[in-house]
């Protein structure tokens, strides 16, 4: 990338981690008047409202003509996939098994992406990856009163992370076939068809469909769904795929560990939690191993080697 390119990059890199690291104060606002699926099915429908407005006043555009749906499918189905993953697995388990197993998303995305895009990393950069991995799993750690561990809800977080890390790849793996935008509204079509038949079948049988507009009453569950949608599912998928364009794919996905961190700090400083030394010392850490991976270069892969030979041999044409 070049500087211009590079500065935009890491500017949406940091937007993002902000705005996925207050998405706390979204869901601990809609968790005393609803219940998780509720949730999920209106955060989805105030993103799928906010991506018409926008295509409606045409400050985006899709164009899928002539391009392979399949791609598309398979990286917003996989991560739809993961958010149903994590809605049964935290039903199983803790909030704190979550948090630990999603701490290892960058590595699985690192693994994934050796395989299937040739994103080889080097010696510094697994260490880097490694040191924000342990740092922010010892600050989930170290906050909690308690650590218990569920076998089923366990499986189900795991399968969830790899989901979430194969979607990453595979947005990084159709990023010269489909603009950000045009991921985004892939995810968040999908998201809302599923969550919404979801919903409408749970409550047919149970018959509970008039709860469909129950936690409307309330404004504030209002306010922070709007914002857990739009600004949580519409915009951060946005820029994870603008960010899946421009980097590899686990320096991407490893600023999903610094929305977390800032997750931690900022129930410290918003709800005025206690402030730990560990607080400090794993932040600064998790930080110190973004920045490294960061600025470590990449091996290249082979279509990275390709695409420099084929420029090296228009430049000898000309």
């Amino acid at each position: 990338m070049d500087k211009k390119t590079n500065i935009k990059a890491y500017s949406a890199a940091i937007f993002f981690s902000v705005l996925v690291g207050f998405s706390f104060l979204g869901i601990k606002t809609c968790v005393p008047l609803a219940n998780s699926l509720q949730i999920l099915v209106h955060r989805y429908n105030f993103a799928f409202l906010a991506l018409l407005l926008l295509l409606a006043l045409r400050i985006a555009r899709l164009d899928l003509r002539g391009k392979p749906k399949k791609n598309l499918i398979l990286t917003a189905g996989f991560y739809v996939g993961f958010m149903v993953l994590q809605v049964i697995g935290l039903y199983f388990s803790s909030s704190i098994e979550g948090s630990i197993i999603f701490a290892i998303v960058p590595i699985i995305a690192q693994i994934i992406a050796s395989v299937f895009l040739g994103e080889k990393a080097t010696v510094w950069q697994n260490v880097f990856v490694c040191l924000s991995v342990v740092s922010l799993i010892i600050m989930i750690i170290l906050g909690s009163s308690s650590v218990e561990f569920h076998i089923s809800g366990i499986i189900l977080l795991i399968l969830s992370s790899i989901s979430m890390a194969v979607s990453n790849v595979f947005m990084r793996y159709v990023r010269d076939q489909y603009k950000p935008i045009e991921i985004s509204a892939a995810i968040i079509i999908g998201g809302c068809a599923v969550f919404n038949l979801a919903f409408f079948v749970y409550a047919i049988f149970s018959g509970n469909l008039h709860t469909y507009f129950e936690p409307f009453q309330h404004t504030e569950f209002i306010i922070a769904t709007a914002y857990l949608g739009v600004g949580c599912i519409l915009l951060s998928a946005q820029l994870m795929s603008y960010l899946l364009s421009k980097m590899a794919a686990v320096k991407a996905t490893i600023f999903g560990n610094v929305s977390t961190a800032i997750s931690i700090v900022a129930g410290v400083l918003v709800l005025g939690e206690p402030l730990r030394a560990y607080h400090i010392i794993c932040t600064v850490l998790i930080i110190a191993g973004v920045i490294g991976l960061s600025f470590s270069g990449n091996k290249k892969s082979a279509d990275e080697k390709k695409e420099e030979e084929d420029a090296i041999s228009i430049s000898d044409g000309k």
